[in-house]
């Protein structure tokens, strides 16, 4: 059975630091692209940060570049987000996907539940 369970949120000072962790089981974690996304209160759902095998491919959201860090750990099949001088627009539930789109293939999307992250003083 596909999970991907986040963790980490919680409540931290503006200019303070987060680190998510995304632990998966049920897929070939290896071969997908792990994206983190965020929803705010109120607003769609934004891409925040992607990591893919090899790991130094990434990708982040202009919001978010100097101040998160995307990684992920093949023999732990977990992915983590290291986030750094946060700011209350930060403020969102934060979820972990994972996509593989096989060479003219299918398209595997598997989401988490998400974990909340709340940026105030």
């Amino acid at each position: 059975q596909v999970q991907l369970v986040e963790s980490g949120g919680g409540l931290v000072q503006p200019g303070g630091s987060l680190r998510l962790s995304c632990e998966t089981a049920g897929f070939a974690f290896h071969d997908f692209v792990i994206r983190w996304y965020r929803q705010a209160p109120g607003k769609e759902r934004e891409f925040v940060a992607g990591v893919a095998n090899p790991a130094f491919i990434t990708d982040y959201a202009e919001y978010v570049k100097g101040r998160f860090t995307v990684s992920r750990d093949e023999a732990k099949r977990a992915a983590y987000l290291q986030m750094d001088n946060m700011k209350p627009e930060d403020t969102a539930v934060y979820y972990c996907n994972a996509r593989l789109r096989e060479f003219f293939g299918r398209e595997y999307d598997y989401w988490g539940q998400g974990t909340q992250v709340t940026v105030s003083s």
